[in-house]
């Protein structure tokens, strides 16, 4: 390849994004972007200022004197903050939530899109989210938006909390999983969709195995790989 390319996987919770997109990334040679690691970064940023996720004056203020970084070691993402490896850090449970919160604040968007983008410049890349075809990567070489039915997403779902010792009942799981993608699709910054040039995969029927196969089919089909 004398060129790098990008890969866009969007979709809804559950469908298997991360696992996929990792997977596929390694058996490809490409770098994997985590982009929930980046939006981490910024909540781990803010929970360390005792900043709430509800303050966005405050959150807006921040940003300009944070600076994050991405690098790989080893093939490995690992993320900085202001200098600091802080790969660990942002893996802690108080920091779930608040990156939950502060991705949907639009200027933490903004803020973080060089950040992927500039990834994408300087590595063949998968990358993974909800608006990575429509909005950070709309250039992308490949998209793929991938899917699978609320109940096949919800059983999985449910059956990694089984793995996790948690007992919670699939009705609610897969409530939950329906009332997210609500959310999801409904958001007023970067709602989640299918981009008009994305290729639909729906794995509802298929083992991961089955479904990193089709994902792997698709890229190298249309990059001649």
């Amino acid at each position: 390849m004398d060129r790098v390319f990008s890969i866009a996987i969007d979709g809804p919770a559950g469908a298997g994004k991360s696992t996929m997109a990792r997977r596929a990334a390694a058996e490809l040679g490409f770098v994997y972007v985590d982009t929930g690691a980046i939006y981490r970064t910024v909540g781990y940023a803010a929970l360390k200022r005792g900043i709430l996720p509800e303050d966005t004056e405050k959150i807006d203020e921040l940003l300009p004197q944070i600076r994050v970084k991405l690098a790989w070691k080893d093939g490995v993402q690992h993320m900085y903050l202001d200098g600091a490896d802080v790969s660990k850090k942002i893996r802690l449970p108080e920091v779930s939530s608040m990156a939950s919160k502060v991705s949907a604040i639009p200027s933490v968007r903004a803020f973080l899109l060089d950040t992927q983008r500039i990834a994408a410049k300087t590595n063949n890349v998968i990358m993974d989210g909800r608006d990575i075809g429509t909005v950070v990567l709309p250039d992308a070489d490949v998209k793929i938006y991938l899917t699978a039915s609320a109940e096949v997403r919800a059983k999985r779902r449910f059956l990694e909390l089984q793995e996790q010792g948690r007992s919670d009942p699939y009705e609610e799981v897969l409530k939950d999983m329906i009332e997210r993608d609500y959310r999801d699709m409904h958001r007023a910054v970067a709602p989640l969709k299918q981009a008009d040039d994305a290729v639909l995969l729906d794995t509802s029927e298929l083992s991961l195995d089955e479904s990193i196969e089709a994902i792997l089919r698709i890229i190298r089909e249309r990059l001649a790989l």
